[in-house]
């Protein structure tokens, strides 16, 4: 067992390996020796694979893992927890946005008694008005959403206890979302403020397409209020349409010349509208079970080399 173990999940960061890897050591080193720097090779296409394990050559507190293929972010973090073997745990991104060196900080207030600690985004560098406008929608939204308290502009920068993470690895559910399912176990959860940096190298590998995913995966994965929603829609709708058939029965006894069908096609539009969109919801649904009945595995490690090649 480690004291401190680090997970980087890495897809085409070869820019980035370097220096993350210099400034995580130089951060775990003020901690002693007992450190583990688990990079975790989520199918890149680039050259991340190598840079990783030319690094593990010359260092013993390297874990390298290469999974069998893209996984996407949710799993090859869980695949990096299921191999650390720190009594703590610190999940980073290789991107350099959220800054190693606030690990001293965060194990102070992990001594002084918290089972996670976790960043809370002041400020965040060199990122459009758009998204940024779109995570505070999407973090307000959820909080509205769910049950489970998840904390607003947060990413998945934290540190655990061991425990933390064990009770994480005990939830196979998939798709993930993790900070919600980290957010879920409960214990004693604590915030930690810090300006986010710009990358320090390569684009955002989080298009639109891909953010609306995990949108869609937190909603679905920790709420049933949308299918609710549909419920108390479907009686709203129903409602108004009794009360558009009385206004029918008595334009027909008043002799009334029935409107164009204009208004009948913008009614029509506007049912059928609906209709897709309950359905779109209860589909979202039904894919998790979906999902979930198959038992897959989450991932499939094609290989680990510990430090020095090991």
């Amino acid at each position: 067992m480690k004291n401190l173990s680090v997970i980087i999940p890495c897809y085409n960061e070869e820019p980035n390996i370097p220096e993350i890897y210099k400034r995580l050591s130089a951060a775990c080193k003020e901690f002693g020796d007992d450190y583990e720097l688990v990079f975790v090779n989520d199918g890149s296409e680039d050259n991340s694979w190598y840079a990783i394990t030319r690094l593990a050559e010359g260092d013993n507190h390297i874990v390298a893992v290469d999974l069998s293929r893209n996984f996407g972010h949710e799993i090859a973090l869980t695949a990096g927890l299921s191999t650390a073997l720190g009594e703590k745990v610190l999940i980073i991104d290789a991107d350099l946005q959220d800054p190693p060196e606030l690990l001293s900080p965060m194990m102070k207030m992990m001594n002084e008694g918290a089972d996670v600690v976790y960043a809370v985004r002041k400020t965040r560098k060199g990122e459009s008005f758009l998204k940024l406008f779109a995570a505070r929608i999407f973090y307000r939204l959820l909080g509205t959403l769910t049950e489970v308290k998840i904390p607003f502009d947060t990413g998945d920068f934290r540190l655990m206890q061991r425990k933390v993470v064990e009770a994480f690895l005990a939830m196979p559910e998939n798709p993930r979302f993790t900070r919600g399912m980290i957010a879920w176990t409960g214990f004693r959860q604590v915030s930690i403020l810090y300006d986010r940096d710009e990358r320090f190298a390569g684009k955002s590998k989080y298009n639109f397409r891909k953010l609306l995913h995990l949108a869609l995966d937190a909603i679905s994965g920790f709420s049933v209020k949308p299918l609710r929603l549909t419920f108390y829609m479907g009686i709203i709708l129903v409602f108004l349409g009794m009360a558009m058939l009385g206004y029918v029965i008595w334009s027909w006894n008043a002799g009334v010349a029935v409107p164009g069908w204009s208004s009948l096609a913008v009614l029509l539009i506007f049912l059928q509208s609906c209709q897709f969109i309950f359905l779109g919801i209860i589909g979202e649904y039904i894919g998790r079970v979906f999902t979930e009945v198959k038992k897959r595995p989450l991932f499939f490690i094609r290989e680990v080399k510990r430090g020095n090649g090991k």
